[in-house]
């Protein structure tokens, strides 16, 4: 018999309703803090420096860091009111045991580990050492991904490991690895400042990594030239020199034809082409016939503005083009990412001052988190787990046998299929929320209840946890000591401020004490965090992520390191490829060969509108930690369905009117805002909510061929009115419909 989730109804029940309570004396009435902690905000890739004010082992409140060279004290809504979650009153303070029909009660630790460790090891002996998989988060530290990555190998046995970090920067990741042998930004973010043109790829820079736009804005008051190619008239393409407004899923086609213009035009860094890359005569072949009339009717875009862009970009002495989610959440995703390198390698804009490419990382910990160890087909230092050579060192560090350190597993999708066939009968999860964050969440919500036991680490009850078996209460960012990786590849620190409440525990502390349940004690016993951080720094030398040189002590006195830094003498690497030497077998970079294809759902007569998803300023991700604060909640207390007032008028929709859309997985209603900043064939809807409010009902499960990742931002899609108004926006509840 399938097990059903534990309700929201039977949640608030037995722990109370989802609110902020605030102090009723308001700020005047803090007390002066106990300490002030310079730290890290917890949520978006640009992790900006913040100090947290501690009172009585709660933080209390923040002020800025200005000293903190990226921000400079700068915060987003979502960083200044980060600190509200850390007292709410949905905080998981002890662990928790489902019991059909009731619900969750609390259960002691020794009960709960006991019960999590005798499961493993029941479906691993009736099934074999991967019929039990774990999914990871990528807002965990540095130190938490590199455990968990040894964790899963070594304590766990399974090969089907893989993380949240698969919905994110996975495209990115192997586009970098292609073209350059290294996956990382390739300067930090002051060399925007002196950039001639700056293009932005599917990034509304403005509400989803605000701070960023500061460089951007230094950038223009310096004269630059600003292009943003999105298919909505974002905050940040108001201000641009010329918007791209492209039909989601034909970024490919729209960077060939700029690369087709280029050559057309010779606007090409031939020194840089012929010394320092490879395979350029193949990406011209690719695009042949990619002339301005093909591509205005594939892309949408009116031809002159291709021209004017490609003009603009091939005529600049610096330029610097950063990317994110809007190209690579796509079953093109890899095809998109390359096809933006071959733009910068053409023009051999890199490896110099003020010019520069960069992927902005999504989640908290995006970058340090897709080097060592948590993803699939990968061991610490982002090496190769396939890899003989990569096996056996880290079988040194691990003190384990190569043959011991499973092969390539399952992505996280993947996952979820297998377990939805029968495959796999076992889970634990730590900081993920696959049935808001995965796609076909329908065929997630299935594969869950089929499970035979799952148990998961988190600090608040999200909605995956509902399904749960078993629930340990885990710790918030600042809760631990460690570090984390900006979207620059500064490594900086994370700094324990308090320590968990009630009987709450570290998820380091969590995971140490399921090793030695598992017996493999031997192996994970650390005195503190710093120790794990030094084997990782072991564990990553000689690797393309190599933290070798970096230290606790190094990163305090600079306030970050850039990685690779090799030595303890050596100094980090702000600005990457300067030395002309990339991380290849040839030591060049690659072009590589993008032709056009079509992403994995088309429109059609039965579903003839485009359906795009991603962020809104106040929320982020799964919505988890914001849907929990209540001033964020009230910025944007529901999700709703961007749409052109010419597409409207042909359905007769109204602003506001409740609308059904419906694709090939499933149909969910929003309530329509009606706005001019998006296509007229494409509609938009905020991904960060549950239940029937979820984006993720909707969208499809086709895959990139190389990284796994979801084709979140294309999908077709009709429209069916319902005929009535959504009730006013202040009637709200972020969790009514979860």
């Amino acid at each position: 018999m399938a097990k059903l989730p534990v309700s929201p109804e039977r949640l608030i029940e037995q722990f109370g309703p989802h609110k902020n309570y605030p102090s009723p004396e308001g700020y005047a009435g803090r007390d002066e803090p106990d300490k002030v902690v310079k730290t890290h905000c917890c949520f978006c890739g640009m992790q900006c420096g913040i100090q947290l004010l501690v009172k009585n082992n709660q933080i209390v409140g923040f002020e800025p860091w200005e000293e903190f060279p990226f921000n400079q004290g700068r915060l987003c809504p979502k960083g200044v009111q980060r600190y509200l979650q850390n007292n709410h009153p949905d905080r998981l303070l002890h662990p928790l045991e489902r019991v059909e029909g009731e619900g969750f009660r609390p259960v002691a630790w020794d009960k709960a580990m006991d019960r999590t460790a005798s499961e493993i090891r029941r479906i691993q002996q009736k099934y074999g050492p991967h019929s039990f998989a774990m999914l990871s988060g990528v807002s965990l530290t540095n130190e938490k991904s590199y455990l968990v990555g040894k964790f899963a190998r070594v304590a766990l046995k399974t090969k089907n490991l893989d993380y949240n970090g698969r919905l994110c920067m996975v495209s990115a990741g192997a586009g970098n690895k292609k073209a350059f042998g290294l996956d990382r930004a390739s300067n930090n973010f002051t060399d925007l400042v002196h950039a001639e043109v700056i293009i932005i790829c599917g990034t509304n820079v403005s509400e989803t990594f605000p701070t960023l736009t500061h460089w951007i804005w230094q950038a223009r008051d310096n004269g630059a030239k600003l292009i943003v190619v999105d298919p909505r008239l974002t905050p940040i393409a108001r201000t641009a020199d010329l918007h791209l407004p492209i039909r989601p899923g034909r970024d490919s086609a729209l960077y060939g034809a700029i690369l087709h213009q280029l050559v057309e035009n010779d606007w090409l860094d031939h020194e840089f082409i012929d010394n320092c890359t490879s395979g350029f005569d193949k990406s011209i072949e690719a695009i042949k016939g990619y002339d301005l009339d093909w591509a205005e009717r594939t892309t949408g875009i009116e031809k002159e503005k291709i021209r004017l862009a490609a003009e603009m970009w091939g005529k600049a002495k610096t330029s610097f083009l950063l990317h994110a989610r809007g190209i690579e959440h796509q079953s093109k995703g890899v095809e998109n990412v390359s096809a933006c390198i071959n733009l910068v390698l053409a023009t051999g804009r890199i490896g110099k001052p003020y010019c520069g490419y960069a992927t902005i990382t999504g989640q908290g910990n995006g970058q340090g988190g897709r080097e060592h160890g948590h993803k699939c087909d990968q061991l610490p230092g982002n090496r190769d787990i396939e890899n003989m050579e990569h096996r056996q060192y880290i079988s040194q560090v691990w003190d384990v046998p190569e043959p011991e350190i499973p092969r390539k597993g399952l992505t996280a999708y993947e996952i979820l299929e297998a377990i939805h066939r029968g495959e796999i009968k076992g889970l634990l999860s730590i900081c993920f929320n696959p049935l808001v964050s995965l796609p076909n969440s329908n065929m997630v919500r299935e594969a869950l209840e089929k499970l035979e036991f799952y148990a998961c680490i988190d600090f608040f009850l999200n909605e995956t946890a509902r399904h749960a078996d078993i629930v340990l209460a885990g710790s918030l960012h600042e809760e631990e000591d460690g570090t984390v990786t900006t979207a620059e590849g500064r490594v900086v620190r994370i700094r324990e401020c308090i320590t968990p409440p009630g009987e709450a525990k570290t998820d380091t502390s969590i995971l140490l004490e399921l090793a030695k349940r598992l017996g493999e004690e031997k192996r994970f016993t650390y005195p503190d965090n710093e120790a794990i951080f030094n084997e990782l720094r072991v564990a990553s030398k000689g690797g393309t992520a190599d933290y070798f040189g970096i230290t606790y002590e190094k990163i305090e006195k600079n306030m970050g390191v850039f990685w690779p830094c090799p030595s303890l003498d050596h100094p980090g690497t702000p600005r990457l490829w300067e030395d002309r030497q990339f991380k290849t077998d040839d030591k060049k970079a690659h072009f590589q060969p993008v032709a056009y294809r079509e992403p994995g759902e088309i429109t059609d007569a039965e579903y003839p509108i485009i359906l795009t998803t991603g962020r809104v300023v106040s929320q982020y991700l799964s919505g988890t930690q914001t849907r929990r604060i209540g001033k964020l909640v009230d910025q944007y207390p529901e999700p709703l369905l961007e749409i052109h007032p010419n597409l409207a008028a042909k359905y007769n929709i109204r602003d506001r009117d409740l609308v059904r859309v419906v694709t090939r997985r499933g149909a969910a209603e929003f309530p329509a805002q009606l706005v001019e900043t998006i296509r007229e064939d494409t509609i938009f809807i905020p991904y960060h909510w549950p239940g029937r409010k979820s984006a993720n009902q909707l969208t499809s499960g086709h895959l990139d061929p190389i990284s796994k990742i979801p084709e979140f931002k294309v999908c077709a899609a009709r429209l069916e009115p319902v005929g009535r108004q959504a009730p006013p926006a202040s009637q709200i509840d972020a969790y009514a419909s979860a």
